[in-house]
Formats: C-alpha cells, structure tokens, sequence
C-alpha cells in the first residue's frame, strides 16, 4: 500500500516537473518586433522641379526667367523715359517759345539741337523747311511726328511681347509635364515622386508665365495710355509752336 502510494506520488511529481511553467513568463516578457515606422513622404521642391524636369523642362524656366527679367528691365526703363520732361521738357517749349516771339527761326532750331528729344525732333524738322512754305512745314512736322510716335510705341509695344509669350511658354510646360506624367502611369509600376514632380512642373510653369504676363500687361496699358496723353499735349504744343512760321522771317546770322 506504501509503495503504491509512493509509486503514485513520485509519478506525480514527475509530471509536475516536466510541465511547462515558465511558458507564461517568456510569452509576457519576451521581446515584441518593432512595428514598421511608416516612411515619411517626400515633397517636391522647387529644386527638384527645376532641375528634375529634364532638358526641355530646363530650357522652359531660362526662358520664363529670361521673360521676368527682360520685362523689369523694359517696365524700369519706360517709366523714365516715358514722362514729359524726357519727351517735351518745359526749358525746351520756353525757349523756342521766346524765339519765336522774336521772330528768330534760327535761334529756335538752335535750342531744338542742343536738346535732342522727341518734340525738339519734331520741331527741327518744320525749322529746317520754313522757307518753303507754310504746307512743306506742316508736312514735314507730321511725317516727323508719326515717326517719333512710332519709336516710343515700338519701346511699349515690348511689353506687350513679354505679357503674350510668357504664358504660352508655361503653357508649353504645363504640356511637357502631364506628358512626362502619361509617361510614367504608362510604365504599369508608376514611380509616386517623379509623378509628383511631373505634376509640380506643370503647375509650377503655369503659375511662372501668369505671374509675368498679369503685371506685363498692366504695366504696357499704363505706359501706353500715358504716351498717348503726353503725345496729344505734344502734338498741340508743336501746332502751338509753328503757328507763327505762316509770317515769320528769316533772321540771317
């Protein structure tokens, strides 16, 4: 009876050592995987659409910023040159005013020579012809208008180029970029960041020929239409100015 109790008791303990009781524990404390960190998405910058849009895309920004630069330029120099002091400055009316009160047409042309500008042009050339007659005078002043009208215009008229090409040559960037976009969804395994800068280069030339031709083209009609009102005060300056060449004589040095 004792060994069989025995026998029992020590069958027993036998299991109790071969069962697994640490299984637990290790499942508590034994080290998890560390969970994937999801990969941070990259932006395209401005840098990647400028140099990353390939050879044409390269060419198209030269050109936008050589438009942006070429209209600054031409935007700077029209405002200094398109004021009444570089087209009819006062000394000048004065002076051939005074002349030809005194009837002196020489001594007017002389004022027109020493001051080269568009009216004393203007005025030169109807001087130069007052002893023929009344109608060459006024012919010539015309002719001489007209021309010099058309210099300034043709200065203005280059801003108006910059306003017109520079948003074709974004247009023809935005076409470059959803071609190189087509191109790359066309692989089957399209690559998500060179699509992004695809799609960036399109807009990015976009916004690049907008931002040159919306104050290109303000700035040609505020230019212009200044012309046109120091032309007009020209014009009736001059007529002022000749009026007095249908009876003046001649003074002879």
């Amino acid at each position: 009876m004792k060994k069989s109790l025995l026998a029992t008791l020590a069958a027993a303990a036998l299991l109790v050592a071969a069962a697994p009781v640490t299984t637990y524990a290790q499942e508590e404390f034994a080290p998890q995987p560390a969970a994937a960190q999801p990969a941070t998405p990259k932006h395209s910058t401005f840098y990647d659409v400028l140099f990353g849009s390939g050879f044409l895309g390269t060419l198209l920004w030269l050109a936008l910023f050589g438009c942006l630069g070429y209209y600054i330029y031409l935007a700077i120099d029209c405002g200094i040159l398109v004021r009444p002091s570089k087209i009819m400055p006062d000394a000048l009316v004065n002076n051939v005013k005074e002349a030809m009160k005194e009837g002196d047409v020489v001594k007017a042309l002389q004022f027109c020579e020493n001051e080269p500008t568009p009216m004393s042009n203007i005025l030169s050339a109807g001087f130069i012809h007052v002893e023929e007659g009344f109608d060459v005078i006024s012919s010539a002043v015309d002719a001489a208008a007209d021309l010099e009208i058309e210099r300034i215009m043709q200065h203005l008229a280059w801003i108006s180029v910059c306003a017109n090409i520079a948003p074709q040559l974004g247009l023809l960037g935005t076409v470059q970029g959803m071609i190189m976009a087509f191109g790359n969804l066309g692989t089957g395994s399209p690559n998500v960041g060179l699509l992004a800068t695809n799609i960036s280069q399109a807009l990015y030339t976009t916004a690049g020929g907008l931002t040159t031709s919306i104050p290109a083209v303000c700035t040609y009609y505020l230019y212009r239409n200044k012309a046109n009102r120091i032309i007009l005060q020209m014009t009736a300056t001059t007529m002022e100015l000749i009026k007095d060449l249908r009876n003046v004589e001649v003074v002879a040095e």
